[in-house]
């Protein structure tokens, strides 16, 4: 583990969940009482790739120093550069960190319209989705409760994350599920049952932010507010129900980018 004597302020702010908590703000809670915690987080580690790889050639390279000694991430998002049009902040006009400098902007620097959240009363965001074997529902005896894994494969979503999730609907005819997609520590502490591929059918969520008027039948780009890799997505709204907080929506044919 890196040497640094790593604080909560250093926290990358991206919310990813390896750590096994749901955001870094949470992290950031519990590091207060145990500072080990910190340990956790990926971004801080000298084990990943970046900080282990070794230049076996051109010893007087620059880079080789940038590798051997790398920064907390948030330095690193401090340092990229807005491209053409993307947003810049007024203090800084080379400085760019997504959902911070501009609200409406994803981790790779591109325009979305709303911030998809999910239900107050769940753990977490609905997908509605097909393992590739629709037989596997049924295989694997899938039951409401249940801790899954699986990856969303291809054109309808073609996350590289695996996502992990607690099953709130199945249907054993059709094979389909309604999950609520939720961090990695439950499946690391009480096991899972492992879905393989799957298509990504759809996801149910609050519209309670967004850049522009809402309509149903109309296809929007979206970043799904608890989506470790803060990449936007699209989707058609095809069902819109006005709520005293926000729009209640089904979102449908998914894409990421």
């Amino acid at each position: 583990m890196n040497t640094i004597a790593y604080t909560a302020k250093d926290l990358p702010g991206l919310n990813c969940g390896v750590c096994g908590v749901r955001s870094c703000e949470d992290l950031a809670t519990r590091i207060t009482d145990n500072p080990e915690l910190i340990k956790r987080c990926i971004f801080l580690s000298d084990s990943r790739y970046e900080a282990t790889q070794k230049i076996t050639e051109n010893r007087n390279n620059p880079f080789e120093t940038a590798l051997a000694n790398p920064a907390p991430i948030k330095i690193a998002q401090q340092n990229i550069s807005a491209c053409g049009t993307c947003a810049q902040t007024k203090e800084n006009p080379s400085e760019f960190i997504p959902g911070m400098t501009n609200l409406w902007l994803d981790s790779l620097g591109r325009e979305f319209d709303f911030y998809l959240e999910h239900f107050s009363e769940e753990p977490g965001p609905r997908e509605i989705i097909l393992p590739h074997n629709p037989l596997i529902t049924r295989e694997m005896d899938i039951q409401v409760g249940d801790i899954l894994i699986g990856r969303p494969l291809g054109m309808s979503c073609g996350c590289p994350i695996t996502h992990c999730g607690v099953a709130m609907d199945v249907d054993k005819r059709s094979g389909v599920i309604v999950w609520c997609v939720t961090g990695p520590l439950n499946p690391r502490e009480k096991g899972f049952k492992d879905l393989g591929y799957y298509i990504a059918e759809g996801y149910e969520g609050m519209i309670n932010e967004s850049r522009c008027e809402i309509k149903i039948g109309m296809r929007y780009f979206f970043q799904p507010r608890m989506c470790m890799l803060q990449w936007r997505h699209s989707g058609l709204v095809n069902y819109l129900n006005r709520t005293s907080t926000g729009y209640q929506v089904r979102v449908e044919g998914l894409w990421i980018g």
